[in-house]
């Protein structure tokens, strides 16, 4: 095995570190402190949790190349994030958003998957070394894990990594360009948010449904929340672990009978076992979202996934390289292209249908931010609407895996592979 040269190499106390940086985080961006407000008007908190263990890792303080604990959180944190976020999908609730805002929900969600292979497409005739490459660093597949996140968010993005084998060094570019270009467009629809009125004006939306929308979500909040007991989160964890143990489980026996049953398959990724570990889990959350299981929502089943995943981010930040903007700036023209794609989509069918405004802005990011900050944007327009962002982003988790894969394999025909 070899030594690292980081300063902290115990992986209990890199933990500790990672803990501490997501608490500091989350202090600070809900301090009332006008220095805290400022900069967290400007830089979002989830940016911040991806930047800091990077500049922990890029200045030797730590080693995300030598430690252990992203194999950790891929493989135990991520099927039980999955599953506790898909846990409270309200299929009933989304068909009562209207068709408008699953219109503009999935219109992100196609658009997304076109748009990776029309920006490989593109840049293949005018810099087709950029988006060349071959094996693990081929950037194809790189950018199936940006699909992953923008589809669902950082649990499918580890999805797509192992799925797709991604070489560490292409996937720290890649987390770079995901962090970076989706959170300059957050900031276009946090803008966006504030001109709401004018701009639902302007287009002739109807906001009513958006107003009895506000009411109602306010009633369910009322009429569901409480305060978890030690009996409730035991629940959850049981449930959440218990799902992970079980998609193990099935995994481990499914893709070895798949790869040597059915070898063709390996060309989509179908004897991966990482990949049928992911599709179980998600598949397990969304029937138990049929079941009495989803009341566990009430005592916060998503905020304790919620708060796995911040730990599987804070690992995946380790790996990220914050010199790649210098190093590779033609991946952050792709990213550019790709994104404005998506937003291009978003504007043109949102002026056809008269959308309101927010639900361009919360269908996008429950696509391209998911259940970490599709909730920020619905409550830059009403605070009463973060629920409703939530209820679109773990959909978007859902349909991740699925739509990330897609996605990846239209990549992999775009480049040639």
């Amino acid at each position: 095995m070899e030594s690292s040269t980081a300063l902290i190499t115990n992986d209990a106390a890199v933990l500790g570190l990672l803990a501490v940086l997501l608490g500091t985080v989350f202090w600070t961006s809900h301090s009332d402190h006008p220095v805290f407000k400022k900069f967290y008007r400007y830089v979002p908190a989830l940016l911040v949790c991806y930047f800091l263990p990077s500049l922990f890792n890029s200045f030797g303080i730590i080693s995300g190349e030598q430690s252990r604990l992203y194999f950790v959180s891929s493989r135990y944190l991520l099927p039980a994030t999955l599953v506790l976020l898909t846990l409270s999908i309200d299929f009933q609730g989304i068909k009562k958003l209207g068709p408008k805002a699953l219109i503009m929900f999935f219109t992100g969600t196609v658009s997304i998957v076109l748009g990776g292979p029309l920006a490989i497409m593109l840049f293949s005739l005018i810099a087709p070394d950029l988006v060349g490459g071959v094996g693990p660093d081929a950037v194809w597949r790189g950018l199936t894990t940006v699909a992953g996140s923008w589809i669902g968010g950082g649990a499918n993005q580890t999805a797509m990594k192992e799925v797709y084998e991604v070489g560490d060094q292409l996937f720290s570019a890649m987390v770079a360009v995901d962090v970076i270009v989706a959170n300059i467009w957050m900031a276009i629809l946090l803008y966006m948010a504030g001109e709401a009125p004018r701009l639902d004006a302007k287009l002739g939306a109807d906001t009513t449904a958006l107003e009895e929308l506000r009411r109602k979500v306010q009633a369910f909040q009322e009429k569901h929340a409480r305060i978890p007991s030690l009996n409730d989160l035991m629940i959850i964890i049981a449930v959440g672990f218990g799902a992970m143990g079980i998609s193990h489980v099935i995994a481990d026996w499914l893709a070895p009978w798949i790869g040597e049953n059915f070898p063709a398959l390996n060309r989509l990724s179908l004897a991966s076992q990482f990949f049928w570990l992911v599709v179980v889990a998600t598949t397990i959350g969304m029937v138990l979202s049929a079941t009495r299981v989803r009341e566990l929502e009430g005592a916060g089943a998503s905020k304790v996934g919620s708060a796995m995943l911040y730990i599987l981010i804070a690992s995946i930040g380790m790996n990220m390289d914050i010199t790649a903007v210098v190093k590779q700036p033609g991946l952050f023209a792709v990213g550019a292209v790709w994104i404005s794609i998506h937003a291009i989509s978003l504007l043109v069918v949102g002026r056809m249908i008269k959308a309101p405004t927010f639900y361009l802005a919360v269908g996008s990011q429950a696509n391209v931010g998911g259940a970490a900050s599709a909730p920020v944007v619905a409550s830059a327009f009403h605070p009463t609407l973060a629920p409703v962002g939530v209820l679109l982003a773990v959909l978007g988790y859902a349909l991740g895996t699925y739509g990330a894969w897609l996605c990846g394999q239209l990549m992999r025909i775009a480049a040639g592979g």
